[in-house]
């Protein structure tokens, strides 16, 4: 039996080979993947289901695109950040060690600065503690006193190049006045020299009106002048006055509006009929 079907099975395979191969050479129907190009409708709806599918793919990929940007710059940030942390982390832990291995880190550690940077460091640290202890309200007087130095602060920008350069230019019209002795030292340094001995400084000129500010000084006034206008309507609760001012103050302002959204429907008529009286 067994050596039945092994000769049987290549019969069958043969048998069943000639189907197979005889489809394909059978004439097929058009499938609706495919439009008939003799049919202008469906070429053109062909076309149309094509365009759709591809502005749906060039969205999509918009989308991923920008969703792709959005994640990397997070990323990025994030990262800096961290990054940012766990520098500050270690520095904070390498001066604990240090401070933890040896008694003199502090003297030891002062060796790299001067003196004139040490007394600058407790001057700056003096100011930041006394600011520190001087955030209460004391006074109206002492609160003004600190908005005009805060002012004073944002205002003036110091730059040190114009300061040196204006300095010179000063020190150099004072020579050539009389006012002021140029002396020549053996290793070739020049300085001037005052009447009361000091060095390098320009004699002071009273009434002297030949300063001009800056336009970018005036700029910097006009804008902290608005500032202060702003913030100053802001505290007051003052609005643009986009119409008639009917108000001496913002609690008067208040109550007409409190009047006006209970009575201005009754009112309305007789206010307009006073106006064309007066007009009349």
């Amino acid at each position: 039996m067994a050596d039945v079907k092994k000769s049987e099975s290549p019969a069958a395979e043969a048998s069943s080979e000639p189907s197979t191969a005889v489809q394909p050479s059978e004439p097929s129907e058009p499938s609706s993947a495919t439009p008939d190009p003799s049919d202008p409708k469906a070429a053109l709806a062909a076309r149309m289901a094509r365009f759709v599918a591809l502005k749906t793919l060039a969205a999509d990929a918009r989308k991923a695109n920008s969703h792709a940007v959005r994640d990397e710059e997070r990323k990025k940030k994030t990262s800096a950040e961290e990054l940012k942390k766990i520098h500050l982390r270690r520095d904070a832990a390498e001066i604990k060690l240090l401070k933890d291995s040896d008694p003199d880190f502090e003297r030891k550690r002062a060796w790299d600065y001067t003196a004139d940077e040490d007394a600058m460091w407790e001057k700056r640290q003096g100011k930041k503690a006394r600011n520190k202890d001087n955030t209460a309200f004391t006074d109206f007087r002492a609160e003004a006193n600190k908005t005009y130095k805060r002012q004073v602060k944002n205002i003036v920008k110091v730059d040190r190049e114009e300061y040196i350069k204006q300095k010179a230019e000063k020190l150099e019209k004072q020579v050539r006045m009389g006012l002021l002795e140029l002396v020549e030292t053996e290793e070739g340094d020049v300085f001037t020299v005052r009447e009361d001995g000091r060095i390098d400084e320009p004699v002071e000129e009273h009434y002297n009106f030949d300063h001009r500010p800056s336009k970018e000084a005036v700029d910097r006034l006009v804008k902290d002048l608005d500032r202060a206008e702003e913030s100053r309507k802001k505290k007051r609760g003052e609005k643009e006055e986009t119409g008639d001012v009917t108000y001496i103050n913002a609690k008067n302002r208040q109550f007409n509006e409190k009047l006006a959204r209970f009575y201005n429907r009754y009112t309305t008529s007789i206010r307009e009929s006073f106006e064309r009286g007066t007009a009349i």
